[in-house]
């Protein structure tokens, strides 16, 4: 028989949220993400990382990166996000997500739904983001190989007020992760 706080802790360890990792080209989204799933998992939690690169190869191919088709990219994450969050799923979306209304979009489907959502402000510095290069953009863009990446040739709204942000270049990304654990675990989801 189980007692009315076990069932009460059962429910809250069922509740998902999605945490939404916004940020340069290079800021860490994605090492934290990972950081951050590999911990939740540890702890029995169901997750699942909506790598950016990922969903526009399958769920967004053939969008483009302009203001429209990056909307709808950010659109069709923030819907699979949400599902996943009201379902018990914690959904960690390493997304550049550049323009704020369309993150603002996401937040109100997940406020609708009663859904948590957590906006994260993978706040590394461009000089920082363009010496880690990790896809090797900024050399492409400054090469002039490539035109509209975030944050140089196209914009970047960065978050007004997230719930966290982080400076991936003084952390260590199992800091970084911990931070976010941290804001998780204030809300009682962890």
């Amino acid at each position: 028989m189980t007692t009315a706080n076990q069932a009460g802790t059962a429910r809250q360890r069922s509740r998902g949220a999605t945490i939404w990792l916004t940020g340069l080209p290079s800021s860490g989204k994605t090492t934290v993400a990972r950081a951050l799933a590999g911990r939740l998992r540890s702890e029995g939690h169901r997750v699942e990382v909506l790598d950016g690169d990922e969903i526009r190869r399958f769920l967004s191919a053939g969008l483009g990166f302009s203001r429209e088709d990056r909307n709808t990219n950010v659109q069709r994450i923030g819907l699979v996000a949400e599902i996943l969050a009201r379902n018990g799923i914690f959904a960690v979306v390493p997304v550049i997500a550049p323009y704020a209304d369309s993150r603002e979009a996401v937040r109100k489907r997940h406020a609708a739904s009663d859904t948590p959502y957590f906006e994260i402000h993978v706040a590394t510095p461009l000089e920082v983001c363009s010496e880690r290069d990790v896809k090797g953009l900024y050399a492409r863009q400054a090469a002039g190989q490539l035109k509209g990446l975030t944050g140089v040739d196209d914009p970047y709204e960065a978050p007004v007020s997230p719930d966290l942000f982080l400076e991936t270049q003084a952390q260590t990304p199992a800091e970084s992760a911990g931070s976010v654990h941290a804001v998780l675990a204030d809300r009682g989801l962890v």
